[in-house]
């Protein structure tokens, strides 16, 4: 990249006409964004009223199980996806908030799976995109395989970004095995941190400062070998599903989430009493029953975004009013 050129210069457009199709609908003028489930509508601020809204082509278009990518059309429903990949054993890093949760919405939003300690992080799992620019235009970025690509790392830029640096179209993932077994465990207040270390199959270790939950997924034997473990530590009971998360999410260095604790000040700034909030430990996400207090971004950070943004979409067309610093 250079301050000239700083798109990609590996570009190309779909043969697919579903994209042809959705890049007419976004056209190249006036204020659009894309409407996916709603599952996320308001993270990061909704789109302005005079916003054009448009919907995402669906379908899958190519599933390599072997290989394990799957090409998908991003106005289809990760649950529609996850059930076509469960038919050969795989599922991806998407998360599921909503049974209309798309997959253009997840990778827009940029939220990890709760079980991101086996799955990975959401921007690991995105291998290509295809979307449509500012200017109409159908752009291609990242490679369809797992093998690295050189240049612009486009697909990571995209996570997270609301939509408003392109509006997704087609994406390439990767795939995960569908473990063998899986079992979520409520515990008794115990120090949840050493469990990131003790448990091999642990794919989600969730704390609340007065309980612990623990999803355990994997080959039978380490699951069992695992739950072993947590019988010696304290009482464990099988539970049917994760626990109730409160609406407001936060993000802070993993090794921090201790501080959480009996009102310990956060990461950033707020407070949040024993109870309100459920930390994933190991990954540095938190929710919370009150907003994160927003402190300002650091300059060179700003800066970063705003040159982005006007590489992008010079005339702000693009989810106006939406914001990945505010999510």
């Amino acid at each position: 990249m250079n301050a000239n050129n700083p798109l990609p210069r590996a570009v190309h457009a779909s043969t697919d006409p579903k994209l042809f199709e959705f890049a007419e609908l976004v056209g190249t003028t006036g204020p659009v964004g894309v409407e996916g489930g709603r599952s996320r509508w308001s993270t990061g601020g909704e789109p302005k009223p005079n916003t054009r809204l448009v919907r995402a082509p669906t379908g899958i278009v190519e599933y390599k199980a072997d290989e394990m990518t799957v090409r998908v059309r991003t106005g289809t429903t990760v649950a529609e996806l996850h059930t076509v990949l469960g038919q050969n054993g795989q599922q991806t890093a998407l998360p599921q908030r909503q049974p209309q949760s798309t997959v253009g919405g997840a990778i827009a939003v940029g939220e990890n799976d709760l079980d991101m300690l086996a799955k990975g992080a959401l921007r690991t799992c995105v291998l290509q995109v295809r979307y449509v620019s500012a200017d109409g235009k159908i752009i291609t970025g990242g490679g369809p395989t797992v093998k690295n690509v050189s240049g612009f790392d486009i697909p990571r830029l995209m996570v997270g970004s609301l939509g408003t640096l392109g509006l997704l179209g087609e994406v390439v993932l990767r795939t995960n095995p569908t473990p063998e077994v899986d079992v979520w465990l409520e515990g008794e207040l115990i120090d949840p941190f050493p469990l990131r270390y003790q448990l091999a199959s642990a794919a989600c270790i969730l704390w609340n400062g007065e309980q612990v939950w623990v999803h355990l997924t994997g080959h039978r034997g380490v699951v069992e070998s695992d739950r072993a473990i947590l019988r010696s530590l304290a009482s464990f009971n099988q539970i049917d599903a994760p626990p109730a998360l409160p609406p407001h999410r936060w993000s802070m260095p993993p090794k921090n989430l201790q501080s959480l604790a009996g009102a310990a000040k956060a990461s950033r700034g707020g407070t949040v009493p024993t109870g309100d909030f459920m930390a994933s430990v190991g990954t540095g996400l938190v929710w919370a029953n009150q907003q994160a207090p927003r402190r300002p971004l650091d300059p060179t950070v700003l800066e970063i975004n705003q040159k982005l943004k006007a590489n992008f979409d010079p005339t702000g067309r693009l989810n106006p009013g939406r914001n990945p610093s505010t999510r």
